[in-house]
């Protein structure tokens, strides 16, 4: 594989020090010590599981800033609790909006950035062949994540009760789940249209080019 393909030494680092940094920031007195815990959970297993597959399977640079960015997005989250980001309390007083909207960043991220992840494994492999099919593919498994995530919060919340009110983050919003999926969806649409040629780009250097 050529350089461009992976992050060097120094990019790793770099990547490393963002991610701990944050993640160091975030579990200093969190708004809520449970939420915060719930939050930053998948981006914790995620750096595991990153670690563990670093020389089996790497990945593109690209994916990996991907998967940082998304990280960071449940750091932050989890410090203030999806509900009371600061920037966003500013951003719906300024629009007049009735609810705290950095949750559906969140989401939208959810769809995004498993849909690279998808699409870097399924090409790679020689999953599925046809430009096509790969897309539709992804974007069905965007939804189907995004899916099992709302039945996670569900069952948390049964579980845990009101300590789960921060983590669902509906803010007395009826649609919130379904709204949250429809930003999975557009991300997963965004991911497999604009972001797809820059991510071909970098794929190119593992030496696998998608059939069709």
């Amino acid at each position: 594989m050529t350089r461009q393909a992976c992050p060097d030494k120094t990019e790793t680092f770099l990547w490393l020090g963002i991610y701990t940094a944050v993640l160091v920031w975030s579990a200093v007195n969190p708004h809520d010590r449970f939420t915060w815990f719930l939050e930053t959970l998948p981006a914790i297993i995620g750096l595991v599981v990153l670690v563990f597959t670093w020389r089996s399977f790497p990945l593109t640079r690209l994916t990996y800033w991907l998967i940082l960015v998304h990280c960071i997005i449940l750091m932050v989250g989890g410090h203030y609790t999806y509900a009371e980001v600061p920037l966003f309390d500013w951003i719906r007083d300024l629009l007049g909006g009735q609810r705290n909207n950095y949750d559906k960043v969140g989401h939208f991220a959810q769809g995004l950035v498993p849909a690279i992840i998808a699409r870097e494994v399924v090409i790679r492999l020689d999953v599925i062949r046809g430009k096509a099919w790969t897309n539709f593919f992804v974007v069905c498994f965007v939804l189907a994540f995004s899916a099992f995530y709302e039945l996670i919060e569900w069952w948390v919340a049964v579980a845990s009760g009101d300590d789960a009110v921060a983590f669902l983050g509906t803010q007395g919003y009826v649609w919130d789940t379904q709204s949250d999926m429809f930003l999975a969806l557009i991300g997963g649409v965004v991911a497999v249209t604009l972001v797809a040629p820059w991510h071909d780009r970098q794929l190119a250097g593992f030496n696998r080019k998608q059939a069709g």
